[in-house]
C-alpha cells in the first residue's frame, strides 16, 4: 500500500497514541514525520572479512490491531523478509508484538493477541523468537486491584500466548549464544508509566550465571526491548528543557551502569539488540554493538515517527563476534 505524506504532520508522543487509536480505526495514511533523504536512514556497515555463522532479521513493536490495513502490513513485513534472496535463519521479535495491553480490558487484550498470532502462523515460514515489550504486559496501568487476581495478569498472558514458560531465556546458534531477557520492570516512585527499563534481581543473577558458563571464544547477543543503551532517545521529546538532559527510565534501562560492568568482565558479549523507542541508531561502545532497530509500525500506523519509516534490521553475525546490519523499509 502506497503511503501519502501530509505536508504538515500532526505531532504526539508515543503514549498519545493509545488515545489517538482508542477514537476510531488507526489510519494507515495518517500523516507521518519529514521526509528524510534515504542516506541518512542508511545503516549499513562494511561487512567484515570473517565467515558468516548467522544471519537475523530483526522485527519489532509490530503494535498489532485486529483491523485489516494493520494486518495486511504486518504480513507485508514477514513476506518481505522471506522474499530475500539471501535468507535469515530466524526471526528475533523484541516485544510490543500487540498495540496495548497496558490499559485495556482482557477481552480487548485477548482480540489483539488472536490478530498477532494468526497473521504469523499464516505469514511466518521462518523460525521466529520472542520477547515481551511493555505494551504486552497486561494490566499494570489499570486501578483495578481486581484484575491481580487473575493468573495472566501481567506478562502471564503474553507468556501464554507466545508459548513461553519463561520471560527470559537463551539459545544457541551458529556459534553464537543469544540471551533474550525481560526488560519490563514494575515502575519506581517517579516513572510517569506503569514500568522501567530494568532486571530485577533474579533475573539479572540468572544473567551473570548464563554469561559466565558461556566459553569466552563463544560470542554472545543479548536481546532486550528497552534499550540498555541509547542516544536517539534524547530527541524523543524536549528532554532537554530543565537545562539537563533527562531520559525516563521507562525509555532506556535505569540499569544500564550495571550491564556495562558486567560486559567489561566479559569481553565476549559482542552485542545488545533491542526495539522500544521506535528509532534505529548502532553504536558502539567498549567493544559492544548496540543496535536500537526501528519499528514494524513506524509511528504506531501512521506513517514515519522521528523520520524513521515502517521498516526491520537484518544483521549478519561472524564467528570473530563481528556484526553487520542493515536497516530496511519494507514498504
Amino acid at each position: 500500500m502506497k503511503k501519502h505524506l501530509a505536508q504538515n504532520p500532526p505531532t504526539f508522543t508515543r503514549n498519545e497514541f493509545l488515545r489517538l487509536a482508542g477514537l476510531g480505526a488507526v489510519a494507515l495514511s495518517a500523516a507521518c514525520s519529514q521526509p528524510i533523504h534515504p542516506a541518512r536512514l542508511s545503516s549499513a556497515t562494511e561487512k567484515p572479512p570473517g565467515r558468516r555463522t548467522c544471519r537475523i532479521a530483526h522485527l519489532t513493536d509490530f503494535h498489532v490491531l485486529p483491523q485489516p490495513g494493520i494486518e495486511e502490513q504486518v504480513a507485508k513485513a514477514f513476506r518481505h523478509v522471506q522474499a530475500l534472496e539471501d535468507q535469515p535463519d530466524f526471526i528475533l521479535n523484541t516485544g510490543d508484538s500487540i498495540m496495548d495491553s497496558l490499559k485495556t480490558s482482557r477481552e480487548d487484550a485477548e482480540r489483539q493477541w488472536q490478530a498477532f498470532l494468526e497473521i504469523v502462523q499464516n505469514e511466518c515460514k521462518l523460525p521466529i523468537y520472542h520477547a515481551i515489550g511493555n505494551h504486552d504486559v497486561w494490566g499494570w496501568g489499570m486501578k483495578d486491584g481486581n484484575l491481580k487476581k487473575d493468573p495472566l495478569y501481567g506478562k502471564g498472558l503474553a507468556l501464554q500466548k507466545l508459548g513461553l514458560s519463561s520471560s527470559y531465556y537463551a539459545f544457541d546458534f551458529g556459534g553464537w549464544h543469544f540471551i533474550v531477557l525481560d526488560s519490563v520492570h514494575p515502575a519506581n516512585s517517579v516513572s510517569k508509566e506503569p514500568y522501567i527499563g530494568k532486571l530485577d534481581e533474579e533475573q539479572f543473577r540468572w544473567l551473570e550465571e548464563e554469561v559466565a558458563g558461556v566459553a569466552a571464544e563463544t560470542p554472545i547477543a543479548i536481546a532486550s526491548h528497552i534499550p540498555i543503551l541509547s542516544a536517539c532517545e534524547l530527541f524523543d521529546g524536549p528532554n532537554e528543557e530543565s537545562g539537563n538532559w533527562v531520559v525516563p527510565a521507562a525509555w532506556v534501562h535505569i540499569d544500564a551502569r550495571r550491564f556495562r560492568q558486567l560486559f567489561l568482565a566479559h569481553p565476549n558479549i559482542r552485542l545488545c539488540l533491542s526495539g522500544h523507542s521506535h528509532q534505529h541508531e548502532r553504536i558502539e561502545y567498549l567493544g559492544v554493538t548496540y543496535l536500537t532497530d526501528g519499528a514494524v509500525s513506524g509511528n504506531w500506523w501512521m506513517g514515519s515517527y522521528m523520520n524513521f519509516p515502517p521498516a526491520y534490521v537484518l544483521i549478519d553475525l561472524y564467528s570473530d563476534g563481528s556484526v553487520h546490519s542493515q536497516f530496511v523499509p519494507y514498504g
